[in-house]
């Protein structure tokens, strides 16, 4: 499994955040119709991106809930300011 409940709701996060500043370029006072109609495209993007990080993260948790998948929990292992790991320490 290479997302995580965890990293698609991250760039679910992302993309929204990404949506609302483009909006609001694309609403900006002043801007020549080129930029406005630039940004509405990149919205449409974006909200594609949307839509499709949305299906996996419920496709995701539908299958985990359902035992289909079973999401694996790594351990953190950090080596640093460890003295076992101290070549001359």
């Amino acid at each position: 499994m290479a997302e995580t409940v965890g990293s698609l709701a991250d760039k679910l996060s992302i993309v929204e955040l990404k949506i609302y500043h483009m909006q609001e370029q694309a609403e900006r006072p002043g801007a020549d119709e080129a930029f406005r109609a630039h940004c509405h495209e990149r919205l449409e993007v974006l909200r594609m991106q949307r839509g499709d990080l949305a299906a996996e993260l419920t496709t995701l948790v539908a299958d985990i809930a359902a035992g289909r998948v079973v999401p694996k929990v790594y351990l953190q292992m950090k080596m640093y300011n460890d003295p076992k790991y101290r070549i001359n320490g």
